[in-house]
């Protein structure tokens, strides 16, 4: 008989001032970090959605790493990742998490700079929705790209995390 469990996602919490994030991830890498303070149903949400018939199973040694490394960047003291990732998109969601990550750390581009970036100029909206669709927020930096009038939009882990990213990013971009 086949196990009906096609993959098994380890998840832990990150604890970070008045933020609970759950993070998840495979034995291949970093597979979705949560929004700020959502309970675990959004995780089990997210993964009947993206990955189904995997299993969830709390273990916090295994995204220990993912964690540490997360709470470095939030601390400042980090300001790119060297973790595996493990995300699983549309060819056109995969490219523009790969763009999101050539964003450097403390600056902000538009969603058209991404279109045009990816060679899809006129795909601006289907940009912002793979933004919106991005499981790894801070990792992959969703939350660099405004609109093009400069003014912040949409994120995930809603606005005041995203203005709180920017703020940290910005006060922390000429330290070594």
């Amino acid at each position: 008989m086949k196990n009906k469990h096609a993959q098994t996602i380890y998840y832990g919490t990150l604890n970070h001032g008045n933020w609970t994030i759950y993070i998840a991830a495979t034995d291949q890498g970093l597979c979705f970090v949560g929004s700020p303070n959502k309970a675990i149903n959004k995780l089990q949400i997210w993964t009947d959605k993206n990955r189904p018939n995997a299993r969830l199973i709390e273990d916090d040694e295994k995204v220990s790493n993912y964690v540490h490394q997360t709470i470095e960047y939030l601390h400042g003291k980090r300001k790119t990742f060297d973790i595996p990732l493990d995300l699983k998109g549309t060819s056109f969601q995969k490219a523009v998490w790969k763009e999101l990550q050539n964003i450097p750390y403390g600056e902000v581009v538009s969603y058209s700079d991404i279109a045009e970036k990816i060679g899809r100029p006129n795909a601006v909206r289907a940009v912002g929705t793979a933004n919106g669709a991005n499981p790894v927020m801070m990792v992959v930096p969703c939350h660099r790209v405004i609109s093009k009038s400069g003014s912040l939009t949409g994120f995930r882990g809603g606005l005041e995390m995203k203005k709180a990213l920017l703020a940290m990013e910005e006060s922390n971009k000429t330290r070594v």
